[in-house]
């Protein structure tokens, strides 16, 4: 870790120069064509692939979307948004981190970092950091109340690209426990999405003197290819295996060219805002389009489409443990998005002691079911607090 452990107030002031060149860009696009596919409604996403989405992102949605970015999108409202809160920039281990820390007005809060996933941003948790920190305000129990500490991924938005290899899961990690140190915090909590619920495992099994305990949305255990584990498995369980095996097959091509060869994809998402935003659509199209064009903007205007999606390959090039963590877990499982098998997941992760499975939500839980979240959160931290 570097020895220069300055932390130094941030204010996000992107030059106008560079939204101008945004709009021309947009009013430039040369559209991909298409074949004939199944009717389009509203470009929300349940299930695995949509009517209208088998080949991809659909020609009539992202022309919605950059017709809305041209005519009604206001990153100046965005930015001023962000700029309400509390924000700071610190180097570890050599890479610019950009993080949101917000205080609770309750002395006795517990402290909490939130990891986003791809293609979010801190854009994921900004509507949550109300109910979060000042419960009271907001119908809760000051209790429940958070100090949360909200910082973007290496390589991610206003952290910039990453400078060097290596920013895989388990270097995120030891980063945000340095980030923690450094802000004093003695015990915290860890909440991950996506992304988010990769890295903060991994926080909790390295960095378990200090934290309290892990909730995530997802925990991403399979089959270890062991025939008697697979030979045990009820119907129920097969039939989701099953599903997976789809979901694999129809939904992954993203991850499959990000953890093999990002820089094929990287030269378009730099040249082309109308392509970052199809990229970024995929996964985020299930939010409003309000929140899929705040985080195109984002990534475009700090050119980071290249080193958000290397966090695929150097994940996928990492040397991953073999043992199991053990710090008191929490999963919050939302309707459509992916559920774990608890048999695998208790292999990997020995302390769950809190497992919930919703009949709403999605992937983004902090936009679909934010109520959801912040419930199970408040839950979970109870029980290990």
């Amino acid at each position: 870790m570097t020895t220069d452990n300055e932390i130094q107030p941030f204010r996000i002031n992107i030059a106008q120069d560079d939204l101008d060149d945004l709009m021309d860009r947009l009013a430039r696009v040369r559209w991909a064509n298409e074949l004939p596919v199944s009717q389009v409604t509203d470009g929300v996403r349940k299930g695995p692939v949509p009517p209208g989405w088998e080949y991809g992102v659909p020609l009539e949605y992202v022309q919605r979307l950059v017709a809305l970015w041209r005519e009604k999108f206001d990153w100046r409202v965005w930015e001023e948004k962000l700029n309400s809160y509390p924000q700071f920039t610190t180097e570890i281990d050599g890479q610019n981190i950009h993080f949101l820390q917000v205080r609770s007005p309750e002395p006795d809060a517990t402290p909490l970092i939130l990891t986003h996933g791809w293609p979010n941003s801190v854009l994921e948790y900004v509507d949550l950091i109300g109910p979060l920190t000042d419960p009271r305000a907001h119908g809760g129990d000051a209790a429940d109340a958070f100090h949360v500490v909200i910082p973007h991924l290496p390589g991610f938005g206003f952290s910039g690209p990453t400078k060097e290899k290596g920013w895989d899961r388990y270097r995120i990690a030891r980063a945000w426990a340095e980030l923690m140190s450094r802000l004093g915090y003695e015990r915290y909590g860890a909440h991950g999405n996506d992304a988010g619920s990769q890295v903060s495992p991994e926080l909790g099994r390295l960095d378990p003197d200090h934290v309290i305990g892990v909730h995530v949305t997802q925990l991403f255990s399979f089959p270890s290819g062991d025939p008697d584990e697979l030979a045990s498995m009820s119907e129920k369980e097969r039939e989701y295996l099953r599903f997976l095996q789809y979901f694999n097959d129809n939904m992954s091509g993203f991850a499959k060219l990000q953890q093999s060869a990002p820089q094929n994809l990287a030269h378009a998402l730099a040249d082309s805002p109308a392509g970052q935003l199809a990229w970024t659509s995929q996964l985020l199209a299930g939010t409003s389009d309000e929140h899929v064009i705040a985080n195109a903007t984002l990534y475009w205007l700090t050119n980071t489409g290249a080193s958000s999606a290397r966090l695929y390959y150097e994940d996928h090039h990492a040397t991953h443990p073999t043992e199991p963590t053990t710090a008191p877990t929490g999963l919050a499982s939302f309707a459509f998005d992916f559920t774990p098998l608890r048999r695998f997941a208790d292999r990997d992760h020995t302390n769950i002691v809190s497992w919930n499975e919703y009949d709403r939500g999605g992937h983004w839980a902090a936009q679909d079911a934010p109520d959801l979240l912040i419930g199970d959160l408040r839950g979970f931290f109870r029980l290990v607090h």
